[in-house]
């Protein structure tokens, strides 16, 4: 099934306003999704990702499938109401959390052994068992299990690879024709794409990947070490070959700056880490560039985190008054800024969006940009 409309391109750029929509939410594109590895996206509570409008968050299969375990979230009837989360979720397929277990994990042409990183235990993912885990979590959106390559790899290293990987995604697509959803809604199946930084690899996979035919399509290998530019590179590569009546999502990215410059090269969806990870490190992100509150120059300010983002977190207490909790060790501290930050990244997706349908989005990002590179 098809569920995402293209509303318009950017005339300047191939940035891309449109909507996807699932059994649980209508989700506008660009759309930056939350990171919920356990069924929590760290320091923010349901209703506050609720009241600052996110659509969809992304949970994680390997993570999940170790702890509470299928079982447990079979028992609650999926990982919606194990949550009590009624809008959209994403789940990988665990394959990258497995493959950077790169001293405890053997692979074979059937998937891959690894060992738990909580108790050791070994445990078997197929392409098989992370779809019936991901039907058993009743995600809105399943990711195929594919093998993630390090970089930098060999050529032959990855060719090797893409071949495994392909024969994985068929065999992902198979059991889901074969064994369907499991809960009330329907389930959507994206394929991703690797090749390393190999074009003519790449462009083979993402070709034979979108011959197998999924419901959207991930771009992963990418973020992985490389330089930024190298990113960029092949993300635009990606984008030239993927279809333009479906969804694509680049996988693990980024930073603010990487966001846009990718939603510039076409790409719908993105998800990262780094706006929780960072706050509870003390970073925030705003409108005016990044801040490290616990620098003392904060110390007396009065000023709002950020007054031109829409949320209670950011309009609700001073600079000063966080620095201060950071500073006191208080838990609160990292709750304001992990909610700060998840609200400019969806603030910055939605911005993106409305410049993209006005015809501004290029001119918008050069000026946004100049003034978010400034030195704190």
């Amino acid at each position: 099934m098809n569920n995402f409309t293209l509303i318009k391109t950017d005339e300047n750029s191939k940035a891309r306003a449109g909507v996807l929509k699932t059994d649980h939410s209508e989700i506008e594109t660009p759309v930056f999704m939350p990171v919920g590895t356990l069924g929590t996206v760290k320091g923010i509570e349901q209703r506050e990702l609720k009241n600052i409008d996110t659509r969809i968050l992304l949970g994680n299969t390997y993570h999940l499938y170790l702890r509470p375990g299928n079982d447990v979230i079979k028992h609650f009837g999926g990982l919606h109401k194990f949550m009590n989360w009624d809008s959209s979720i994403l789940t990988d397929s665990g394959g990258y959390q497995v493959f950077s277990l790169q001293d405890i994990r053997k692979i074979d042409k059937n998937g891959v052994e690894f060992k738990s990183h909580i108790d050791g235990s070994k445990h078997y993912f197929s392409p098989e068992s992370v779809i019936e885990t991901q039907r058993i979590l009743g995600s809105d959106i399943m990711m195929v299990l594919d093998e993630c390559v390090p970089y930098p790899s060999d050529k032959k290293y990855v060719a090797d690879s893409i071949e495994l990987s392909l024969d994985w995604a068929k065999k992902c697509k198979e059991y889901w024709l074969k064994k369907g959803p499991m809960w009330d809604h329907n389930q959507m199946l994206f394929g991703i794409g690797q090749g390393g930084m190999y074009h003519d690899l790449r462009k083979e996979y993402i070709e034979r990947m979108v011959d197998i035919g999924f419901d959207g399509y991930a771009i992963g290998g990418l973020s992985v070490g490389e330089p930024n530019e190298i990113m960029y590179e092949f993300a635009d590569l990606s984008t030239e070959i993927l279809p333009e009546n479906q969804p694509r999502y680049l996988m693990g990215v980024g930073t603010p700056v990487d966001i846009l410059e990718n939603i510039e090269r076409g790409i719908d969806m993105f998800d990262c880490v780094m706006p929780t990870r960072n706050a509870r490190n003390g970073q925030l992100f705003t409108t005016r560039g990044k801040i490290n509150i616990k620098n003392k120059k904060y110390q007396l300010s009065n000023e709002v985190i950020d007054e031109n983002i829409d949320s209670y977190a950011s309009n609700n207490f001073s600079l000063g008054y966080l620095r201060h909790l950071f500073i006191a060790g208080e838990s609160l501290a990292l709750i304001i800024a992990s909610q700060h930050n998840i609200a400019f990244y969806l603030w910055l997706a939605k911005t993106a969006r409305e410049k993209i349908l006005a015809g501004e989005f290029t001119s918008w990002k050069k000026e946004f940009l100049e003034n978010y590179n400034r030195k704190d």
